[in-house]
């Protein structure tokens, strides 16, 4: 029996759930991520924000230059994690063998389900109870692997459904950009075009021996997938692999007091999110990105895990310091995460004397954070920035969330 793989992705996420919202918004360019005088990137714009060049990443004071007449919003991360779990649920009822990619995507294994309809009848019905229920606009790839179902879905937006033949999917592919392949980013894009490679066609009738001496081991995987091969099942795992924040300042800043009350307010987020998923971590990130956008990552590990508050933010204030003291360029942003990711259990300690202790101050001051909002009680660190949260109405809603899955 063929594998038949649907990749359902929602249509500018956030901006549609604004839209569903508020549906005067509907038929405007509309960009998600914050005020243009403020720093910060675009998180998501509408399709009539596209056609002025906007895109996600791109700085909100660019995005201005190029529309200034477009509507832009903060957006609400806890509105888009609702919308979500409907649209995740929505997919549940097809088939149990179901793989988020993210909040707005994932994967759907139907094979098996044909006395339920064909492949393209049920991605139709997917996207009617999406639009009913939900209110919001799918895309689907329909194919026998997850690589082809994923790119199917990316050319059908807006509201598409592409559907790949069994045995089509080389042929598919043949003609794409080989940009259009997950795994090639601009980097490797470059690497390709000196090799005179520009099409996935080309590249698929590259030999194992060529691309590898090339690229490694990353040429061998993107070679497959140009040749339409991907034995990559549909994991329905449905546990976070990692939890992250990070936020943009509004100016650069080297203000170390500063900077580690912005860490301690992201670690206790990223905490308090991690004792939601009932998960412990082993592995402490920090990110930072500064003035001239050179970005770096740093991270800690240990066999012990930790979900406490305290150890995640002296691990990664460690890292702060020791990057600090390599580099004295101005920050403009800096990031906190966690991976490595296991279940609660007897493994705490990570850095921290005290591990009972602390995980029950956490967990009680997660009890009022969740009845009188989260900045309702303050560590002392993070009192530094009061005058932020009461600007911001109780949230410091610049911070971007990162939910991997």
């Amino acid at each position: 029996m063929n594998r038949c793989i649907l990749h359902i992705d929602l249509d500018a996420f956030f901006v549609s759930v604004e839209q569903a919202l508020a549906p005067g918004l509907r038929g405007k360019p509309v960009v998600v991520g914050g005020r243009p005088d403020r720093r910060g990137v675009v998180a998501s714009a509408s399709y009539e924000a596209r056609v002025f060049g906007i895109r996600a990443g791109m700085p909100l004071s660019q995005a201005y230059r190029l529309c200034p007449q477009a509507i832009f919003l903060q957006g609400s991360f806890p509105v888009y994690r609702d919308a979500s779990e409907r649209f995740m649920a929505i997919l549940a009822d097809f088939s149990p063998c179901l793989e988020p990619g993210g909040l707005d995507e994932a994967y759907l294994d139907i094979t098996g389900c044909e006395d339920y309809g064909t492949p393209r009848q049920l991605a139709l019905c997917i996207k009617e109870r999406v639009k009913n229920e939900v209110r919001l606009i799918a895309s689907v790839g329909v194919a026998g692997c997850k690589v082809v179902a994923k790119i199917a879905s990316d050319l059908g937006k807006p509201d598409g459904l592409v559907e790949v033949a069994a045995g089509r999917e080389k042929e598919f592919l043949a003609p794409l950009p080989v940009i259009n392949l997950p795994g090639v980013g601009k980097r490797t894009e470059q690497e390709l075009k000196a090799m005179g490679i520009k099409t996935v066609g080309q590249l698929a009738a590259l030999s194992p021996e060529a691309i590898k001496s090339r690229l490694g081991a990353t040429g061998l995987m993107i070679l497959h997938y140009a040749n339409g091969i991907d034995d990559r099942q549909v994991e329905p795992t449905g546990e976070a692999k990692s939890i992250s924040r990070e936020t943009t300042f509004a100016e650069d800043t080297l203000d170390h007091a500063f900077l580690q009350a912005i860490l301690r307010y992201l670690c206790e987020r990223v905490g308090a999110e991690l004792r939601q998923e009932s998960k412990h971590a082993r592995t402490i990130t920090l990110k930072l990105r500064y003035t001239d956008f050179e970005t770096i990552t740093r991270r800690i590990s240990s066999k012990e895990a930790t979900d406490t508050d305290e150890a995640i933010f002296d691990g990664a204030v460690k890292l702060l310091n020791e990057a600090l003291a390599r580099k004295r360029k101005l920050v403009r942003l800096i990031g906190v995460g966690v991976s490595n990711l296991v279940d609660y259990g007897r493994q705490l300690g990570l850095l921290d004397s005290r591990p009972k202790r602390q995980a029950q101050l956490d967990k009680a001051i997660d009890r009022i954070r969740n009845k009188y909002g989260f900045t309702s009680i303050q560590t002392g660190r993070t009192l530094l920035l009061k005058d932020i949260f009461a600007i911001r109405e109780g949230d410091f809603t610049l911070e971007t969330p990162s939910l991997s899955r």
